[in-house]
């Protein structure tokens, strides 16, 4: 007796504890854990910095570019402001605009791609021609351009323009991933059933598209934060307000590295290397997790095999009833 394909959906429903378990397995990556903790201290940094910053950034002293000791771990400036406050202040700017940038970015090319590889026809040549046109559009140049004509080149200015100028990327991405999937059984079940088509776009269509998503706004943040620090760096960029860049600005202004003060400008490098790693780490994690060719499970030699849908899923326990069954037919 051959098994049967409702034997194999009953088989499915008995591995609820298993399934559980591959959906924590992105949490259990050794890559995935190290760059969110490496993060999650930045985060806490952008929050507490200014209030456990021992000095004030601004404020100068006679201790003029001092090598880091006990009073200033990382040392002084040329007009004797502390190198660790500045840092910690400026942890925040980095953050926000790279978390503002990514969110509002991953807002509209989930709006646009998604709609335009669902909805097909005029809907979607609209929404491609205007991807296409912000594809185009250089996001640093039109920052510089911004900045010419506005005296305060805020944090939020500069993370608005980075969003609307670096969606369409990640909208062309899920637009081909939505048209792999809207003629799917399972939506055209749903669209059997009268389902509206914003319900099947949410319910049905999404969720395939989370590590995608995920994916795209993670770079979208590395690629914000660069930038942010990149503008600080050649002085476009407000550069009375302290981040990562700023601190690399005022060193290369001040000419820190003929000086040999290697404390003014390797701490704020340092910070710059870290974060992009962790948030690189995340991505590959992310990726290890979707693609299953990727994907190795510690102590075991299971492989993980991918069913006709998006989600991979381990096969171990259909296989060997299916060997049991394949045993008993031939024994008789």
């Amino acid at each position: 007796m051959a098994v049967t394909a409702a034997e194999v959906a009953v088989l499915d429903a008995t591995e609820t504890p298993a399934a559980g378990k591959r959906r924590l397995r992105f949490l259990r990556g050794r890559k995935t854990v190290v760059g969110i903790g490496i993060l999650v201290f930045f985060a806490v940094i952008a929050v507490i910095g200014p209030w456990i910053a021992p000095y004030d950034p601004d404020t100068m002293s006679n201790a003029l570019l001092q090598p880091p000791s006990g009073a200033h771990w990382f040392g002084t400036t040329q007009t004797g402001q502390d190198v660790l406050s500045q840092i910690l202040v400026g942890t925040r700017g980095v953050l926000v605009v790279g978390f503002v940038a990514g969110i509002f970015a991953t807002i509209l090319s989930v709006l646009i791609g998604v709609s335009a590889g669902f909805l097909g026809g005029t809907a979607d040549e609209l929404l491609s021609v205007l991807s296409n046109v912000f594809l185009v559009i250089p996001g640093l140049p039109l920052i510089i351009i911004i900045a010419s004509f506005v005296s305060d080149t805020g944090d939020l200015l500069i993370a608005t323009v980075i969003a609307f100028t670096s969606w369409a990327w990640g909208a062309r991405v899920l637009r081909a991933q939505t048209l792999s999937l809207r003629r799917r059984d399972y939506v055209e079940a749903a669209r059997a059933t009268g389902e509206s088509t914003w319900r099947i776009i949410f319910f049905e269509v999404l969720p395939n598209l989370t590590a995608v998503i995920a994916s795209g706004f993670v770079g979208t943040v590395i690629f914000a934060i660069l930038s942010e620090i990149t503008l600080a760096f050649i002085g476009v960029a407000d550069i009375s307000n302290w981040n990562w860049g700023t601190v690399l600005f005022w060193a290369q202004s001040n000419q820190a590295l003929a000086q040999g003060a290697w404390w003014w400008f390797v701490p704020a490098g340092l910070c710059i290397a870290l974060l992009g790693m962790s948030l690189a780490l995340i991505n590959f994690g992310i990726d290890e997790f979707v693609n299953p060719r990727l994907r190795t499970e510690t102590g075991a030699s299971r492989k993980v095999r991918m069913r006709v849908g998006f989600t991979p899923v381990a096969r171990g326990t259909h296989d060997a009833a299916a060997r049991g069954t394949h045993d008993k037919e031939t024994r008789s």
